[in-house]
C-alpha cells in the first residue's frame, strides 16, 4: 500500500517479475483535494514488507485481490487484514505487509480534502482502517466494481477521477478559519505556536482543537509535530545530514527531541532511517 507521492505528471515504478506500480497526479480540478492516485498489483509470489511513517495522507485504498495486512505502531497480526478500507491520520509508523496477491487502485487524499469527500467528521477515521461499505455504502461498491471491471490502469485512475469529482459538487467548502491556521501550520513547517493561531481567530484554544478534530481527525499540536517530523526528514535526505543542524531549524528544542519524535512517528532513531535509506 504506497503512499509516496510520485515527482512528475505519471510514472511508472514496476519491479519486473515482482509488483506494477502506476501513479499519476489528479487533474488540476482536484488540486488541494487529491495528492496522488496509485495503481498497485503484485505479479509473484513473495512476503512484501513496507513501514510508512506519520504523513498527511488520507488513503482510500479499492482492492480487487488478496487483502493487506496493517498494524499501528506494531506488526500486523492475524487478525489484521483489511482489502478495501479509508484509513485517517495516525501519529506514529504503519506497518504493511502483503504476500504476492494484492491489487489495489490507492487515492491519496490531503486531510482537508478527505474531509470534503467523505462528508463526515474525520475524527470518526482516525487510527483505525474503515472498511469501504462503511465510509462510501453501496456507491463506494458500485465503484470497487467497476474499477475491478475497467482494461487498465488508465481508465481505472479517469474512473477513480470523475467519482471523486461528482462527490465534491454539493460538498460544502472548508471553513474559511480551519483553512487559514491549516495553511499556516504548512507554511511554517510546523513551528507556528496554535496559541497564536487561535487568538487570530478570535477562538479558544479547545474550539480550535474541536475544528481540527472534525476536518482532519487530529489537533493542531499534532498536525505541527508531523508537519516538524517531515521537514527534518525531506532536509536529511537533500544534504549530508547534522541533525543537531536539522533539529535546530525545523524548531526541535534539541537533538534529543528530535529523536524522541522520530521515535513516536517513525518507530527509528534518525540514524537508523539514514542508515536504511543508504543501504
Amino acid at each position: 500500500m504506497p503512499i509516496e507521492m510520485p515527482c512528475q505528471e505519471e510514472q511508472d515504478r514496476s519491479v519486473p517479475g515482482r509488483f506494477e506500480m502506476r501513479r499519476r497526479l489528479p487533474s488540476p480540478a482536484l488540486a488541494g483535494i487529491v495528492s496522488d492516485i496509485c495503481g498497485y498489483r503484485e505479479t509473484a509470489p513473495g512476503h512484501h514488507r513496507n513501514v510508512e511513517y506519520a504523513s498527511l495522507t488520507v488513503p482510500l485504498v479499492i482492492s480487487f485481490a488478496e487483502p493487506f495486512a496493517i498494524g499501528l505502531g506494531k506488526p500486523p497480526g492475524d487478525n489484521d487484514r483489511f482489502a478495501s478500507f479509508a484509513a485517517g491520520l495516525y501519529a506514529g509508523p504503519v506497518m504493511i505487509e502483503s504476500f504476492g496477491g494484492a491489487c489495489c487502485v490507492q487515492v491519496n487524499f490531503t486531510p482537508l480534502g478527505a474531509r470534503r469527500f467523505f462528508g463526515q467528521p474525520m475524527s470518526g477515521l482516525t487510527d483505525r482502517m474503515v472498511s469501504l461499505d462503511d465510509v462510501l455504502g453501496i456507491e463506494g461498491v458500485a465503484l470497487r466494481e467497476r474499477l475491478g471491471n475497467a482494461a487498465d490502469w488508465s481508465k481505472r485512475f479517469a474512473l477513480v477521477e470523475m467519482f471523486v469529482a461528482a462527490r465534491l459538487a454539493d460538498a460544502p467548502e472548508t471553513q474559511a478559519g480551519v483553512a487559514w491556521a491549516y495553511d499556516r501550520i504548512l507554511a511554517s513547517g510546523g513551528r507556528v505556536r496554535v496559541s497564536s493561531l487561535a487568538d487570530r481567530l478570535g477562538w479558544s484554544r479547545k474550539h480550535l482543537a474541536g475544528k481540527f478534530a472534525d476536518a482532519t481527525g487530529i489537533g493542531p499540536k499534532t498536525l505541527s509535530r508531523i508537519v516538524r517530523f517531515n521537514r527534518a526528514l525531506g532536509l536529511s535526505r537533500q544534504q549530508a545530514c547534522d541533525w543537531a543542524d536539522i533539529a535546530a531549524d525545523c524548531g526541535y528544542a534539541d537533538q534529543a527531541h528530535l529523536v524522541r519524535e522520530f521515535r513516536d512517528l517513525a518507530g527509528e532513531t534518525p540514524t537508523a532511517i539514514e542508515g536504511s535509506a543508504q543501504a
